[in-house]
């Protein structure tokens, strides 16, 4: 019998974790488990890899199957293989993630997610989640946080016109319980000249209104290709 036989006994699964900014807030996305082990558990919307099927293909597939979710960027982070991650057996998982804005996308339950909900992270770290899915959470979340300090990623998720104040909103709500320094923030953004005045203020507002901007993405892509480093 050919030994290499044994190495063919594991299984293979994605775990997905979808980053989700509304209101202030930074949220994950859940679901509820429909079947064993941890029937009724919130989890990460995670399952298995088909046989037929690479592993970016895969977390596409479940992530739409479980949450209606699809036409999102998926980026690799990490595999997590501890032996007894797993009660059933032997089981490799392989982690995306993706930061999206809330309102933009509509979630559905189904396959074996009974429900799925957006929860706060703050929130979510206190929970106590299946096999490995904190670990998994804190990794993605991690990088995350290195992401938008080093690529302009936040701004997606803010209105095409916005205020400085919500910008600054938006990277605290990640990078919590960081404060930033209204002054040097402000300073900082400015000096990168990524942003174009519109000359307009808010509208309907009960305070002064403030000044709106929005994100020059033609010339943040002009300053990359001189070597520019986008650095919060």
């Amino acid at each position: 019998m050919n030994p290499a036989i044994d190495y063919f006994k594991y299984a293979i699964t994605v775990d997905n974790v979808i980053f989700g900014f509304s209101k202030g807030e930074l949220n994950v996305l859940l679901i509820e488990r429909g079947e064993e082990p941890f029937d009724k558990d919130w989890a990460l919307p995670g399952y298995f890899v088909k046989q037929d099927e690479d592993l970016e293909s895969a977390a596409y597939r479940v992530l739409n199957e479980l949450t209606g979710l699809k036409d999102v960027y998926l980026e690799q982070v990490h595999s997590f293989g501890r032996v007894d991650r797993h009660p059933f057996g032997r089981v490799i998982t392989v982690a995306f993630y993706s930061l999206i804005k809330i309102d933009d996308y509509k979630i559905n339950a189904a396959s074996i997610a009974k429900n799925v909900k957006w929860e706060s992270v703050n929130e979510v770290l206190k929970m106590s989640l299946p096999f490995d899915h904190r670990e998994i959470l804190e990794a993605c979340y991690t990088k995350l946080r290195k992401a938008v300090r080093g690529r302009p990623v936040g701004f997606e998720l803010l209105p095409p016109k916005f205020t400085l104040t919500e910008l600054q909103n938006l990277y605290e709500a990640i990078l919590m319980p960081q404060k930033l320094d209204k002054r040097n923030f402000r300073k900082k953004i400015l000096s990168m000249k990524l942003l174009i005045d519109l000359s307009e203020t808010q509208e309907g507002v009960a305070h002064r209104p403030a000044k709106l901007f929005k994100f020059d993405r033609d010339k943040y892509k002009e300053f990359v290709s001189e070597g520019f480093v986008f650095d919060i």
